[in-house]
C-alpha cells in the first residue's frame, strides 16, 4: 500500500525557512520522480518542484525558484524541500505526490507565512 507522509509544516515569520519532509513507503521510492505541489487559501494546486529519480535533475516554478531546493534521501525514502526567505504568498498546504498523473499524494503540510 502507497504511503506518503508529509511532514514539517508551521507558522513561520516573513524571511524564514521551514523544512518540508515527505516519507514514502510501499513502492519503489527510488524509481520515481517525485513531485511538490501547493494549495493556497481559497485558490487552486500549483506544481511547486520536481526532481528526478536519481536526484541527478530539478526544477522549480518560478516563484520559488532561487528560494526553494527540492532534494531526496533514497535510502531513506524521503523527499525534502527546503524552504528559505519565505513570504506571506507562500503560505499553502504542501503536498508531494508521484505517478504520471500524480495519482499519489501525501495528506499535506500546512506552511503559514505571517508575521
Amino acid at each position: 500500500q502507497v504511503q506518503l507522509v508529509d511532514l514539517g509544516g508551521g507558522l513561520v515569520q516573513p524571511g524564514g525557512s521551514l523544512r518540508l519532509s515527505c516519507a514514502a513507503a510501499g513502492f519503489t521510492f527510488s524509481n520515481h520522480i517525485m513531485t511538490w505541489i501547493r494549495q493556497a487559501p481559497g485558490k487552486g494546486l500549483e506544481w511547486v518542484s520536481q526532481i528526478f529519480n536519481d536526484g541527478s535533475r530539478m526544477s522549480y516554478a518560478d516563484a520559488v525558484k532561487g528560494r526553494f531546493t527540492i532534494s531526496r534521501d533514497n535510502a531513506k525514502n524521503t523527499l525534502y524541500l527546503q524552504m528559505n526567505n519565505l513570504k506571506p504568498e507562500d503560505t499553502a498546504v504542501y503536498y508531494c505526490a508521484y505517478g504520471t498523473g500524480y495519482e499519489y499524494w501525501g495528506q499535506g503540510a500546512q506552511v503559514i507565512v505571517s508575521s
